[in-house]
Formats: structure tokens, sequence, C-alpha cells
């Protein structure tokens, strides 16, 4: 497909989810290739950003994961290179990267997210045990894969919880638990994708949950009635567009036992791995992972 031109697949990097990355990456390079894209893997770890331009690139299809891939970095360094490329812009991707500003837009815009304290060193760790009620999740603001992301179920807990977080970045957030199931639900363009149901045989979704355990079950259909599925697709849509996002991202919701919908946070470079939700997704609205990396890459962000 010389439409594209020559295109970088950028994976890797090196972030705490470099793994996951080249994972997903190595999946999008097969699936362009098969379609006849002349698409080449690239890894910013391993050779300079310059060379896009010296190895005659036309655009980048950005599939790296966490800090300097997903965060506004990357995507800065492509706009001042003039380099077309997949996902978010600038803005977008740093304020999704960061799971607390995230909170502070969607809760400004008046979008449901569940209770939340940010911790430091000084908190009063027993208060917020009683005002947030266990348990609590605790978790880095800027880490994706849940690292870093301990569920506290005992009081006294959250101390350690918090010092294992501070391992990842300096903003700590804690949250209140929402019992009624975990969801997700993929925004390729202007359209929300089926929501699916997580449901993990571990404590929570946590990494190997999400990337090498065979246990943790998807349900797609995910079992919401019509007016949830469209209110949670509606939802998920509007959050997107509020954090600025545009191309292709996802959208994580957790659900009370009343039906009640709270976001958790946005991905704008979500995983394409075997076990990764966008593609099952777009399995379900009968599209194929290889028609699914044509529509991102058509999608790119120009500056």
């Amino acid at each position: 497909m010389t439409q594209y031109g020559k295109v970088a697949v950028m994976m890797g990097g090196r972030s705490s989810e470099r793994e996951v990355s080249l994972m997903s990456g190595a999946g999008v390079l097969k699936a362009l290739q098969s379609r006849g894209v002349n698409a080449h893997k690239f890894d910013p770890s391993e050779q300079p950003l310059s060379a896009l331009k010296e190895e005659g690139f036309d655009r980048v299809f950005n599939i790296l994961h966490g800090p300097f891939g997903e965060d506004g970095t990357l995507q800065g360094v492509l706009e001042s290179m003039g380099l077309p490329y997949t996902g978010c812009g600038v803005m977008a991707s740093a304020i999704c990267m960061d799971k607390w500003r995230t909170k502070l837009l969607w809760q400004g815009a008046g979008l449901p997210i569940p209770e939340f304290e940010l911790l430091d060193e000084n908190s009063d760790f027993a208060a917020v045990e009683a005002k947030l009620g266990l348990p609590i999740f605790v978790k880095p603001a800027t880490e994706g894969s849940s690292i870093g992301v301990t569920k506290v179920k005992q009081p006294g807990e959250l101390k350690a919880a918090f010092e294992e977080a501070r391992k990842y970045d300096s903003i700590v957030i804690a949250e209140r638990f929402i019992g009624g199931g975990e969801y997700t639900c993929a925004v390729i363009g202007d359209t929300a994708y089926p929501t699916i149901k997580i449901e993990p045989a571990t404590e929570f979704y946590d990494y190997d949950a999400k990337y090498f355990r065979d246990d943790t079950v998807y349900r797609c259909p995910s079992g919401l009635s019509e007016a949830l599925e469209q209110r949670a697709r509606e939802l998920s849509l509007a959050a997107f567009r509020v954090l600025g996002g545009r191309g292709w991202g996802r959208v994580d919701f957790l659900m009370d036992e009343a039906g009640g919908i709270y976001l958790l946070e946005a991905n704008t470079n979500p995983g394409m791995t075997s076990h990764s939700l966008v593609p099952m997704a777009a399995r379900a609205m009968g599209i194929s992972y290889e028609d699914l990396c044509l529509k991102v890459l058509d999608m790119v962000h120009v500056g």
C-alpha cells in the first residue's frame, strides 16, 4: 500500500512497559506488512529519533507504552520533525498519562469518577483509610499496566502501599474501591466500540493478568443491558473528548452494584498484544486485527 509511504512502527522504548510495547509492536508490524504496507520496526532505545528522517520514513505508527512514548514527549518531537503519527497529540497524551490530572478534568466536566485522595509522606494514612473505606487501590499517577498498584485490604497497610507506588512516581493516588465490575471501551475515531467486562482470576487486573495469564475472562458482549451499554459507550466517548483525545484510545471504567458508572483512566496507546482489549472489541464489530491496524494508521496526527 504505497499511499502510506515508509512507516516506522515505534515500539520498545525505555519505560517500564517496554516488554509489552515490543509484543504490541510485533503484532502491528506483522499485520501492516501482511497488507502490503512498507512498515519497519523502530526502537528509540536502539537508535536516535533523527534516524526517522535519515532513513526516509513518512509516518509513524506509535505503539510505545508509558513515559517517553505515550506522555506527549515523543509526540512533540515528531511534530517538530513534521512527521505524521498515530494517536493523540501532545496535550491529550500528556494529560492521559497522568491519572491525577485526568481525574481533575473529568471532575471539572461533571463526569463520574471514584472518590480519591492524593498521598504523600505527611498523609494521615489512618484517616484516609477511614474516609475511603477498605479496600483501597493505591497507584502511581503516571504508570500504566497496573505497575506499582496495590489493593489495600487491611487497616494499617496503606502506608506500605504508598511506599511501593512512590518507587514509580512522586504523585500517588488512593482510590475508593468500586465493586460492581471492571470494564473497558475502545474508541476508534468517533465510534465507541462494544464494552468488555474484565474478570481476572487474580486479586485484581494486574500486570500478569493483563499480558501473560490465560485465566483472565473477557466478556464481549459485556452483559450490560442495552441501556447501560449505550450509556457506557456515550460516557467513554465524552470522556475521551474532554481530554482532547483523537485517533484511537481506550477508556477504562468501573461499575457499582447499582449500575453507576465511574471513569477510571484513559489509554492513548492501548496494547495490541494477543491478550489486548481493543482488538477484541474490534472483532466484535467484525473488524480483523489487520484492518484495525490500517484504521489506526489512516488516522495520523500531523500537528
